[in-house]
């Protein structure tokens, strides 16, 4: 005798319930040939769906054995007991359990996509069996669509997607009418007769009367096992009888059924977004702030950047400025020996300098007839245009006889035009410097170089260092002193030079210098730790949204619990429920980065307009890692909802509300 399809022994299931233990299923030993029909009834609490599980490796038995086709259940990890029910279980239930986003054929199509079936072949099967059971017109309709009697058809025809060697109906009838019930029942008696093994699960016995053998339990226990010998004639339309699966049970996993898995998982998304747009939209909102705040801090923070160098290239790397002292805040640096004119007439004599100025600052007020301001005055040589590549919109520079002279000439810079003389030519006008007339010679053009340091945006007027030393402060050692460089010299070497010949000069080393290079370093620090800090903030707030990302999708995880169920029932992987719900999360944060980086470059656009003093420079390879960092959000975040929805147990799955 032929070993049967399944075969039970000693078969208990047992459940904790409080410090109790309760057995739903009490020592079942039972054996089913294949192509058999079934019914399985009994009283409500009798152990029949607890069976059905069992039987479909829904569950597993707490004590005793359940083979399938000979092989000990017991011994099959998850993914071997997704494969059984894959390959050769089909289920249909009560309440027919169709995923309502989809269409009738997708629904149809699902098992065949967890069993590596490629797209065409799919399809052109579940057209065939819609078509067999009557329901080829009806395809593109989603479940809310159709009638009850269709839905379950659907249910049938998706059990039978990937053959359906063991057809497991629990209650198949029981929320149809008489005549859909009819119809259902004429279905799967032909399905019967065309080699499927059926097993029904139904408390009404004029159901169980239609199979050729009915088990009763009670308390969990068989107390009776019967076969029917006296039947009524078959009168299934013979058009069913064809629904079999003709085709290879296993298909080969392929690459190309891998991306389609992947699409299919992507469209599953797409539709769980657009069924629930606004929460969706909530989701995002956290990745969408956190994205467009980091794209368009660091856009600032670039632009800034970008600013200050411009401005720091128009000073040159080969500007040097010489100060005496031990450093910037050097206490001692008013006793210390300062610098001398005769310093900087020796450092112009040098080959490799293209020029040098004294430079001797003081503030005075500066008044020409009614109007005042407090002005910095900056005495200099008649080499200090060239050397910071300064331009005159108006008049000339003071030359050598003027220094010589120690003439009252001055030299005013754009702010002081605007502030002294608002409505007048200012060339040849007297202004008072203190209580010193001077003659205004000439304007200066707008330049980075005269903010190259700080006092650079207050009213600026530049004399000969001669009478400024003389008749205005006094002094006779600098402040400074500032050289160019000449071209052909390296500045590295020519600032040894000079240091190396001032130490000489005045027998000590106590001089230090400040160039554009220093400047530029110094800024780029300061605006990259800015951005950093900024950034750092905006990064926060991304993780915020992931986490906003995951409390969503755990949510989603516990509303869809019978839809993961279902899936696994029909032979998904954990896998493959895993993949669900983790392409669902990288999608959000994915549709949450780019409209966070199109939001940043549209507020990158607008900002200039409305504070002009800013500049915004998007970077790619800034966009690129927070592009990159949404999709890890994603991830990260979404990996524990998925994984919880992973791990679910079937059976748990399926009887959630």
């Amino acid at each position: 005798m032929a070993s049967p399809l399944i075969a039970l022994e000693g078969v208990w299931r047992e459940f904790a319930s409080g410090e109790q233990t309760v057995a739903a299923l009490r020592d079942v030993s039972l054996a089913i040939g294949a192509g058999e029909m079934v019914a399985i009834v009994g009283a409500s609490g009798s152990g029949k769906s607890t069976l059905m599980n069992l039987l479909g490796c829904l569950d597993r038995p707490s004590r005793g054995d359940y083979r399938f086709s000979g092989r000990p259940v017991r011994e099959l990890d998850h993914e071997e007991l997704a494969r059984l029910r894959r390959e050769h279980f089909g289920f249909i239930f009560q309440r027919y359990q169709l995923l309502p986003d989809l269409t009738a054929r997708a629904n149809v199509e699902v098992p065949a996509l967890y069993a590596g079936m490629l797209a065409p072949q799919r399809r052109l099967r579940a057209e065939a069996l819609l078509d067999q059971i009557g329901l080829a017109a009806r395809g593109r309709h989603r479940p809310g669509q159709l009638s009850g009697g269709q839905q379950q058809r659907v249910s049938i025809a998706r059990a039978l997607m990937n053959g359906g060697e063991v057809i497991l109906a629990d209650e198949p009838t029981g929320a149809l009418d008489s005549k859909s019930g009819e119809e259902v029942m004429d279905i799967l008696r032909a399905l019967h007769r065309a080699g499927h093994t059926i097993i029904l699960v139904t408390h009404d016995m004029k159901v169980a009367g239609h199979a050729d053998r009915i088990i009763e339990l009670a308390d969990g226990r068989i107390v009776a096992d019967r076969q029917i010998t006296a039947r009524a004639p078959d009168n299934a339309p013979p058009r069913i009888a064809t629904v079999a699966f003709t085709g290879a049970r296993r298909t080969r996993w392929s690459p190309r059924a891998q991306r389609e898995r992947l699409e299919e998982a992507l469209r599953m998304a797409l539709r769980v977004m657009a069924v629930h747009p606004l929460r969706a939209f909530l989701t995002m909102l956290g990745i969408m702030i956190g994205i467009a705040s980091v794209v368009l801090m660091v856009g600032v923070g670039e632009g800034a950047r970008h600013k200050v160098l411009a401005g720091v290239s128009q000073l040159g790397t080969h500007t040097i400025e010489l100060w005496a002292g031990g450093g910037w805040g050097d206490p001692d640096a008013e006793r210390k020996r300062g610098l001398e004119v005769g310093d900087a007439e020796a450092l112009a004599r040098e080959h490799y300098l293209a020029g040098a100025s004294p430079v001797i600052q003081t503030s005075v007020q500066a008044r020409h007839g009614a109007i005042a301001a407090t002005a910095s005055v900056t005495g200099v040589n008649e080499r200090y245009p060239d050397i910071l590549g300064l331009r005159l919109a108006a008049g000339t520079w003071f030359d050598a006889d003027a220094l010589a002279h120690r003439a009252q000439d001055v030299v005013i810079d754009p702010a002081a035009r605007r502030t002294l003389f608002p409505h007048s030519d200012p060339i040849g006008q007297i202004i008072m410097l203190g209580g010193v007339p001077a003659r205004v010679v000439g304007v200066v053009a707008p330049s980075a170089s005269l903010n190259r340091w700080p006092g650079g945006q207050n009213v600026s007027i530049f004399a000969p260092h001669t009478m400024v030393s003389d008749r205005l402060t006094g002094k006779t050692r600098l402040d400074s002193i500032i050289v160019r460089v000449a071209n052909h010299a390296p500045p590295a070497a020519a600032e040894h030079a000079m240091m190396r010949l001032l130490a000489l000069r005045r027998g000590n080393s106590e001089v230090f210098v400040q160039n554009a290079d220093g400047v530029r370093k110094t800024l780029e620090a300061t605006s990259s730790t800015m951005t950093l800090l900024i950034t750092s903030i905006a990064v926060i707030a991304l993780i915020v949204g992931g986490i906003g990302v995951m409390n969503i999708m755990l949510v989603s995880v516990t509303e869809r619990t019978r839809e993961i169920g279902v899936r696994m029932a029909i032979g998904a992987r954990r896998g493959d429920i895993l993949r669900q719900f983790l392409v669902e999360a990288v999608l959000v944060c994915l549709v949450g980065g780019l409209t966070g980086i199109a939001l940043a470059w549209a507020t990158g656009a607008v900002l200039p307009w409305l504070a002009p003093t800013i500049k915004v420079i998007h970077s790619p390879n800034a966009i690129a890692a927070t592009f990159v960092f949404a999709c890890l959000t994603g991830i990260l975040f979404g990996y524990l909802p998925a994984r919880n929805a992973a791990r679910l147990d079937p059976v748990a799955a399926l009887s959630s509300e």
